[in-house]
């Protein structure tokens, strides 16, 4: 009885590591946006890929990139502007994002990612990554966070001659936005069912895979679909 319990949970644990192995890959994921639908595919990068090559990556495969520029009010990503320049060199769309934590005033934040990123033509929309995970462990008043995103949204908008499209997770929504979208575009993480499932959200960006595996980056890199043609997120840029 007991060699038949331990050669099952030996059998589980296989189970569980190799599952655990395949998902770390890319080689299994949990959602496959129509290739047919959604065409334009791309990637959002930080320090965590490092250095890239982005002559390896295939523009066949990927046709926009963002890449993470600061976080809060003073961290700027080390791999920043080495990305930002050799990825708009090789012919890549390029944006940058700004990882907006709680624990800093929404004035100061817009300042570090403003001092940070260039203000060039051919750049996509600035993005402001609004999330739980990774954040500082403060809990203030929606009032107090939809006022500092506002004051963020506000001065990085005015900029950049733009809209800021924020990135959310259901669960930010959730707690602190509600239907308080700030008339701004939509970057949607879920990465296991549509962003439509169970929602009516209107989002351009689609994240839907984590893991995703691409010649020239080291390790997962996070994927995502445009829903519309790239040409409409370019438009965005200095068209107020």
């Amino acid at each position: 009885m007991i060699k038949k319990i331990l050669i099952l949970t030996f059998l589980v644990l296989f189970v569980v590591s190799a599952l655990y192995k395949a998902l770390d890959l890319g080689l299994i994921w949990f959602v496959y946006p129509s290739e047919e639908r959604y065409p334009i595919r791309g990637i959002d990068v930080s320090n965590h890929q490092g250095r890239i090559e982005w002559n390896q990556v295939s523009k066949k495969q990927i046709s926009f990139v963002y890449i993470k520029a600061t976080e809060g009010g003073d961290f700027k990503d080390k791999s920043f502007l080495y990305n930002w320049k050799e990825a708009k060199k090789e012919g890549f769309k390029v944006g940058a994002y700004h990882f907006f934590t709680l624990c800093r005033s929404g004035a100061e934040q817009a300042e570090n990612f403003i001092q940070s990123v260039p203000l060039e033509i051919d750049s996509l929309p600035p993005v402001v990554d609004l999330e739980f995970d990774g954040n500082c462990k403060d809990r203030p008043k929606i009032q107090n966070v939809q006022s500092e995103i506002s004051i963020f949204l506000d001065r990085v908008d005015s900029y950049y001659k733009t809209k800021t499209i924020l990135y959310l997770t259901n669960e930010f929504m959730e707690k602190y936005l509600g239907e308080q979208l700030f008339n701004h575009p939509i970057w949607i993480r879920n990465i296991f069912v549509h962003p439509n499932t169970f929602s009516s959200i209107d989002w351009m960006i689609w994240q839907y895979k984590s893991t995703a595996r691409i010649d020239g980056i080291s390790g997962p890199v996070d994927l995502n679909v445009l829903n519309g043609n790239l040409e409409s997120l370019i438009q965005m840029n200095h068209s107020n």
